[in-house]
């Protein structure tokens, strides 16, 4: 399995049927867990960073001579954007030495946001999504993940502010 391949599919995660893209951002959750358990928010921030990186370099060495130019097979992105979409947890966890396990309802929102946010692909989503090549690959899905964590912070907002949970 060649370097681009393992990385864009996530070892193979993007081979799974159906749906994936949805496959890839359940395959996040636990890298994140780990990667916040273990350094905490800076860790799954640079974590992002560089999977947004390897994506981008993974996008154009899969796409190469390739007519399809966003296999769907390739979820790098997914995992890119998931992880975006929990910095709305992960941060104030880290933060305010919150165990991450007690924002479980965090977790499912930043999921359920992303995913809605990736199929969907309303304004600046679809924007990127129309980009030819590996820009607009990975870059859907990180606008994705930033809306997600946007309504995983408003949403959190609410609760916990209006509602008094």
């Amino acid at each position: 399995m060649r370097i681009a391949t393992a990385i864009g599919t996530v070892l193979g995660v993007g081979y799974l049927r159906p749906a994936p893209g949805t496959w890839g951002s359940l395959a996040a959750l636990p890298l994140a867990y780990g990667l916040h358990q273990w350094g905490g928010f800076p860790l799954l921030a640079a974590a992002t960073v560089a999977c947004t990186l390897a994506g981008l370099w993974a996008a154009a060495e899969m796409t190469r001579g390739q007519e399809d130019l966003d296999p769907s097979e390739f979820v790098m992105d997914e995992v890119a954007g998931q992880f975006l979409a929990l910095w709305a947890i992960s941060y104030p966890a880290w933060a305010h030495d919150i165990s991450i396990t007690a924002l479980w309802p965090g977790w499912i929102t930043a999921f359920v946001l992303f995913r809605v946010f990736d199929i969907l692909k309303p304004g600046p989503v679809g924007w990127a999504d129309r980009k030819k090549g590996p820009f607009g690959v990975m870059m859907d899905d990180v606008i994705a993940g930033i809306l997600a964590a946007i309504g995983v912070a408003l949403l959190a907002g609410f609760s916990h502010g209006v509602l008094g949970i």
